[in-house]
């Protein structure tokens, strides 16, 4: 490893890293803005300099920008030099010429990159008294403010929109000495990655709008780390709160998930803590005489429980120990997995995939860097779009290498290095319904119904494997493309295999496992990464139950007479007609939930659940990651956690475990020793017990302020703070100032950095892991030496069926996603309720395009307006999923128009 001496001391750094990256890795303070850890250096900024030397001898030095300059052994620099110094100050200096006095009012005021950077500087006072350049703002649409006058020029903005996550819409606009970033004209922000600007932006230029809307400084909020609940990616999030309601979602930093950015929906989508629709008291109903007799709702909940049998339905969006807690307190043999028959086969196929293979689950960051990919069956933009971000970031990395092997080009000289690429991309192929947003990047893009993608994913594995039978009755089409898609995936070295929930189809699942395992039969390091439907869909399913039909079938014969819900929404896990003869049939329902749903209309008991923002818990993600969420607020009313409820509930019964188990400690301990496959979790976040230096961890920096005005309108004396006794973490701004461990970091803050920017003084290398590790334990890895047995029925080819189409789903990252859609933005983006066809289905059903196509499913008639759209399969109508208020029939299936 190079030596370089800064300042005439020697230090040991990282070989093929810039001179910026090793300075910050070692801890030192040097201001920069155009750099980003992700998105490399373009030198547009001039703040970083250093002066550098030729040797010792050398007295004179030059000045470079760290951000360009290479590491070499025995380089010689220096931060301190006066020269360097000055040079710095008068650089800031120039980029605050036009920049407002406005510090007071900025949403950035505080934990602004900027004015960490002047200050570091010694840019005390202004030397521009004339009249400043203006600009016009835009409107960018629910997400993000825009305020161009605080604009320094330092190009980040664009350069992560329409570099790294692909936009289109927004560029930077210039004339003479006037440098304009934003879109053409006003108009919401297109890219399902916009809300990142407000963190990338080192200004105030891009800042949250929900935020302002609460009007919040983010020193006066109150964090926790916690796990973004849109998706079962799993990726890590900071919780803010002030005055009990939830003000905003930011990145946290895990090397291995998802980095530095987060997705639209994860970030925006948290205003359904807030909602008027929430669940805030035990609520009795239909029983008049019991609800007059003033018993606590917990004795109801016993009375009801000892009518008869009883049943409990778990929940993908529920923590593992409410799971948990719920499967214990009804028994195994009467706890239902609280999911569609279709979700359950294809997450149970997954988890058997990965359990019992012998390839690899890729984790986002290695997504990142494969060389090869090929995707089944999925639009991740909408399914998991933060694994869309990975794999634009390995389609673009490919040609990179190859650059920066052929010209010895450092990857990190961004500029330079896409001027050298152009418009090259790496080898994806994409095999989908519709086409995707990623479909632009691909090598291949083709569009089919799910039986003939999992075809071609057959044709494939046989191509790599004989041990996979041919398939037969291929189109020409379909053999180019497996051809093709075999001959780029042996010549990899890391390819990456893609499929998941959203085509409904499990031989889809089987033909990327086939393709998987016989790259790896090849002796090529192949992964795989399953889209899987929600946060905790693979922690439900590694949990175990019994299906959800079954539980139907038990009620509907009268062996059931009470049925406990947890945090689930039975009408979207059954058509309308199901659900309601399955409650007509329920003696008693209890649920336990956060908003007030169509199933809460038909429950006897309602008891109030705390969200993941007032809630302890564990998440499995789709790669099988657990992960802890920690609670950032106390749960306003009667709301808790919902497996405190029910270990109330238990104790109240006297069940002979739960009744014996109270805080998050416990009945993690707990799952441990009933379920090994969840071994370790334990040690996600330290124990309730931990100290660092006799202090708890504190969830307020030391700036938070007003704690006795907070409440001032009820009380002058200020409230005592609640005290949390099953975390590490305190309530209050008192306790411990150094560094927590990575898995309970409340937020990024250092001396002299008070912006985002200050995760680098929490890693062991500038965009490297965390001090102590990323977060989370992987539950699930390869079998070692597993035999592999290859699935080898490839379905029969989709035809098109008379008087008939086949619905497919079609997913959105802003509508179908249950909780995100309360937020207001959100709903905002989503779409309007719609039928897909093929130009030629709509002439053979005499629609056009707006028109309404009837069809009756299941004694339900349905009225859809209808889209055209030639990428889809002629025979097959795209059905979009999960939009509030719109009752489709199941997909996929056959239905007669």
């Amino acid at each position: 490893m190079p030596i370089i001496h800064i300042d005439n001391k020697p230090y040991e750094v990282k070989d093929g890293k810039n001179l910026l990256e090793a300075v910050l890795s070692l801890g030192f303070n040097l201001p920069y803005f155009c750099w980003h850890p992700a998105l490399g250096s373009v030198g547009a900024c001039r703040q970083c300099a250093v002066k550098a030397f030729r040797d010792e001898q050398d007295t004179k030095g030059r000045l470079v920008m760290a951000c360009m300059e290479p590491v070499r052994d025995n380089m010689r620099i220096s931060i301190a030099d006066s020269d360097a110094a000055g040079f710095r100050k008068h650089v800031i200096g120039w980029l605050m010429t036009n920049h407002p006095h406005d510090c007071a009012v900025c949403d950035e005021g505080g934990s602004c990159h900027l004015q960490d950077m002047t200050v570091m500087t010694g840019h005390n006072y202004r030397d521009y008294h004339f009249t400043k350049r203006t600009y016009n703002n835009q409107y960018l649409g629910p997400f993000l403010n825009h305020e161009m006058n605080r604009c320094i020029q330092c190009y980040r903005c664009v350069r992560f929109y329409k570099d790294f996550a692909g936009g289109k819409d927004l560029d930077v606009f210039a004339a003479h000495n006037h440098v304009y970033f934003g879109r053409q004209q006003d108009g919401t922000l297109e890219s399902e990655f916009s809300g990142n600007l407000a963190e990338i932006c080192p200004t105030g230029v891009f800042t949250d709008k929900t935020l302002k809307q609460h009007y919040t400084r983010k020193w006066d909020l109150t964090t926790a780390p916690s796990i973004c609940q849109g998706c079962g990616l799993g990726c890590n999030i900071i919780a803010g709160e002030r005055y009990g309601s939830l003000r905003q979602i930011t990145n946290r930093y895990n090397g291995d998930v998802n980095g530095y950015f987060l997705c639209d929906r994860g970030r925006y989508g948290y205003e359904f803590v807030n909602s008027k629709e929430r669940i805030t008291e035990p609520l009795v109903r239909h029983y008049p005489g019991d609800a007059a007799n003033g018993q606590p709702v917990l004795h109801h909940v016993r009375n009801r429980m000892k009518a008869g049998k009883v049943i409990g339905i778990g929940s993908p969006r529920a923590s593992l120990e409410s799971n948990y807690a719920l499967k214990e307190l009804v028994g195994a043999e009467h706890f239902y997995l609280g999911i569609s028959e279709n979700d359950h086969e294809l997450v149970s196929l997954m988890l058997k995939i990965l359990q019992q293979g012998p390839v690899r689950a890729a984790t986002m960051q290695e997504a990142a860097a494969a060389d090869a990919v090929l995707i089944l069956g999925e639009d991740l933009t909408n399914t998991a779009p933060m694994l869309a971000l990975s794999v634009r970031q390995a389609v673009r990395r490919i040609p990179v290498q190859e650059v920066v092997s052929s010209i010895h080009m450092p990857a990190w000289q961004d500029a330079a290095v896409r001027e050298a690429v152009q418009e090259s991309k790496g080898p994806l192929f994409i095999l989908n319904v519709l086409e995707t947003k990623l479909d632009e990047l691909a090598a291949g893009a083709y569009h089919t119904a799910p039986d003939n993608i999992a075809r071609i994913g057959f044709a494939v594995s046989h191509l790599l494997s004989g041990q996979v039978p041919e398939v037969t009755g291929m189109s020409d089409e379909g053999k180019a493309a497996a051809q093709k898609i075999a001959a780029a995936l042996k010549a990899a070295k890391n390819p990456l295999i893609i499929a998941g929930y959203s085509s409904c189809n499990e031989a889809v699942i089987k033909a990327a496992a086939n393709v998987a395992w016989a790259l790896k039969e090849q002796g090529i390091d192949a992964m795989l990464s399953f889209t899987v439907p929600e946060c905790n869909s693979m922690g439900l399913e590694m949990l175990g139950g019994h299906r959800l039909d079954s539980a139907i079938d038990e009620v509907m014969n009268g062996n059931a007479a009470t049925v406990i819900i947890l945090e689930n929404d039975l009408y979207r896990r059954m058509d309308q007609h199901t659900a309601n003869h399955f409650f007509d049939h329920c003696k008693d329902v209890i649920l336990l939930d956060h908003l007030f749903n169509a199933t809460a209309e038909r429950a006897n008991i309602l008891l109030p659940a705390a969200t993941f923002a007032e809630a302890d818990g564990t998440l499995v993600s789709n790669e099988g990651r657990a992960q802890r969420f920690l609670q950032v607020f106390t749960a306003a009313g009667s709301m808790q956690e919902s497996w405190r409820w029910l270990l109330q509930i238990a104790t109240l019964n006297g069940h002979p475990v739960l009744q014996h188990l109270t805080h998050l400690d416990d009945i993690v301990v707990a799952i441990q020793q009933r379920y090994p496959v969840f071994t370790g979790i334990e040690s996600l976040t330290p124990p309730a017990d931990f100290r660092m230096a006799g202090q708890k961890i504190p969830r307020e920096t030391h700036r938070y302020s007003g704690r006795t005005a907070m409440q001032a309108n009820l009380h002058v004396s200020e409230p005592k703070p609640p005290e949390d006794e099953d975390t590490a973490l305190s309530f209050t701004m008192e306790g411990y100032r150094g560094e927590p461990p990575s898995s309970v970091i409340p937020f990024f803050w250092a001396p002299g950095w008070n912006s985002v920017q200050s995760v680098n003084k929490y890693q062991v290398e500038t965009g490297g892991p965390l001090h102590g590790g990323n977060p989370g334990k992987r539950l699930i890895e390869p079998k070692v030496n597993a035999q592999t047995k290859f699935y080898m029925e490839a379905p029969q080819p989709f035809l098109p069926l008379s008087g008939h189409l086949l619905l497919v789903p079609v997913y959105h990252i802003f509508g179908s996603e249950e909780l995100s859609v309360h937020t207001p933005g959100i709903a905002e983006r989503m779409p309007a309720p719609y039928i897909m066809l093929h130009s030629e289905d709509a002439r053979r059903f005499q629609v056009t395009e707006g028109h309404l196509l009837y069809f009756t499913d299941k004694g339900h008639q349905y009225a859809l307006p209808v889209i055209i759209n030639d990428k889809l399969q002629k025979g097959a109508a795209g059905i979009p999923v999960g939009l509030p208020h719109m009752q489709v029939a199941e997909a996929p299936q056959l239905v007669k128009i």
